[in-house]
C-alpha cells in the first residue's frame, strides 16, 4: 500500500499576490490539505473525497480480495475510483490499493477543475494532485536522508490535472518492500503516479536502478529517487530550488 507517509507536503504558490486557502481535510482514514483561492473550491473538493471513498468503500465488501491483494488486480465495475485505482495497479505491476490516495486526490481536484478552479491542490498525504495558473513548490521530505528538507521542486504552471506521488520505504506507514527513502513520481495520470511510485520503491536500489526502464514515458513524465545521501532521476524531473522544508506543513494520513 502506498505513501500514507509525509514524503511530500503540497507547498503554497510562489506568487503571493492572492490569498491561499489552506484546509485540513479527514473523514475516515483519509486526511489531505486542500488548497484552493476560494472557499467554494474547497467545499466542492471535500464533497469529491467523500463520495471517491464511498464508491470505495461500498465495493470492497463484495471483492475484499480487491483491498488486500499486493498483485494487479484488472476489474471493470463502472465505478469510477474503483476502475482507476485496477487500472493504474495493473499498469505499475502492484495491487489497486497502492494507487487509492493518488485516486481520491484526483477525484477531489477533477471536480475542482470542473467548477472553474484554476488553482486546486490536494495533498493526500504525500500523494498530490493539482492543476494551477502558477509556479508550485513542493518540499521535499525524505525522513533520515541528508537531503531531507533542503529543497522543492518548482512545478510549472498547470492547466489539466497533474500528480506529483511519493513512496517511501523509510517513512511512514506504507507497506513497502525497498529500502528507498523517496521515489517521487511525476504524470498527469495521478492514480498511475502513485502506483508506480510505490511499485519503484519496492524494487529500486542504489545497485538496481534497471527498475526505471519498465516506466512507460508515454504516461509518466518523470522519476526522483532518494537513497540516502544518492539520487537517482529519469525521464523530465521539474527544477529542483533550494528551499527550507515547514516540516508543519507535512500531511500525514493512511488513506
Amino acid at each position: 500500500m502506498t505513501g500514507p507517509g509525509p514524503e511530500i507536503p503540497a507547498y503554497p504558490p510562489c506568487s503571493t499576490r492572492v490569498r491561499v486557502i489552506r484546509y485540513h481535510f479527514q473523514f475516515r482514514e483519509t486526511i489531505a490539505t486542500i488548497l484552493a483561492d476560494e472557499q467554494r473550491y474547497i467545499d466542492t473538493a471535500r464533497s469529491a473525497l467523500v463520495r471517491a471513498r464511498h464508491e470505495l468503500e461500498h465495493y470492497i465488501p463484495g471483492d475484499p480480495f480487491f483491498v488486500s491483494t499486493l498483485e494487479p488486480y484488472l476489474v471493470d465495475t463502472g465505478i469510477t475510483t474503483v476502475d482507476r485505482m485496477s487500472a493504474a495497479g495493473v499498469r505499475a505491476g502492484v495491487g489497486p490499493m497502492a494507487a487509492v490516495a493518488g485516486t481520491l486526490a484526483m477525484a477531489g481536484v477533477i471536480a475542482m477543475r470542473d467548477e472553474g478552479a484554476e488553482f486546486a491542490v490536494i495533498d493526500n498525504g504525500g500523494d498530490i494532485a493539482l492543476v494551477s495558473d502558477r509556479p508550485v513548490r513542493v518540499g521535499i521530505y525524505a525522513g533520515t536522508s541528508p537531503l531531507s528538507n533542503r529543497s522543492a521542486f518548482v512545478i510549472p504552471p498547470k492547466k489539466d490535472v497533474f500528480g506529483i506521488c511519493t513512496s517511501s520505504a523509510t517513512v511512514g506507514p506504507s507497506l513497502s518492500f525497498g529500502t528507498a527513502d523517496a521515489v517521487t513520481v511525476f504524470s498527469p495520470d495521478v492514480a498511475l503516479a502513485d502506483a508506480w511510485a510505490t511499485s519503484l520503491c519496492n524494487v529500486i536500489s542504489p545497485e538496481n536502478t534497471k527498475c526505471l526502464e519498465k516506466v512507460d514515458p508515454a504516461s509518466v513524465e518523470g522519476v526522483f529517487a532518494i537513497m540516502g545521501s544518492r539520487t537517482f532521476s529519469w525521464g523530465n524531473v521539474p527544477p529542483v530550488t533550494a528551499a527550507q522544508v515547514d516540516e508543519s506543513l507535512i500531511t500525514s494520513g493512511y488513506l
